[in-house]
């Protein structure tokens, strides 16, 4: 199966998480979003290097035997990206980047989390509940995502309670 390490992304990771979030991203929307948005989106990422540090993000880097595999991007009490290559789909990169973005909260305090997922990505919102993210939701419009919550438990309690 090999070894998931969960770490910050340096400079030289732009181009293999640039890449991996285009065909994440594809294999979700493909067929519920138009070829030509899609296709803009793809080449304004591509075009872009991402930058990793600021005072109100926090980025997270998978790899797995050496190989940038996955990310994730942290704000505050909310999770904007979780990205898994999806030829590592089914490897656990997600529930350790989920368990990585957990840590991140519980030492900032923070009691609740929250998400918003592509309505129709049934992966995603999978991973996300068996990793308990409840959902809350749907948005409204032409592309419907709904709100999940995760409520940040302390090491050796369940929810918040005591153990």
């Amino acid at each position: 199966m090999g070894t998931i390490t969960i770490r910050t992304p340096v400079e030289a990771d732009s181009p293999a998480i640039v890449q991996l979030h285009v065909k994440a991203r594809r294999s979700y929307y493909e067929g519920h979003l138009p070829e030509t948005e899609l296709a803009e989106w793809e080449t304004s990422v591509r075009a872009s290097d991402y930058r990793f540090t600021g005072p109100d993000r926090t980025w997270l880097c998978a790899e797995l035997d050496g190989v940038v595999v996955g990310f994730a991007l942290v704000r505050a009490d909310e999770l904007l990206q979780v990205q898994v290559d999806p030829a590592y789909w089914g490897r656990s990169v997600g529930r350790a980047l989920l368990d990585a973005c957990a840590a991140i909260w519980r030492d900032a305090d923070v009691t609740t989390a929250r998400l918003e997922v592509f309505e129709p990505n049934a992966r995603a919102r999978r991973l996300y509940a068996a990793n308990g993210w409840h959902e809350q939701g749907v948005s409204e419009g032409p592309n419907p995502h709904v709100r999940m919550t995760f409520a940040v438990s302390r090491p050796g309690t369940v929810g918040g309670d005591s153990a």
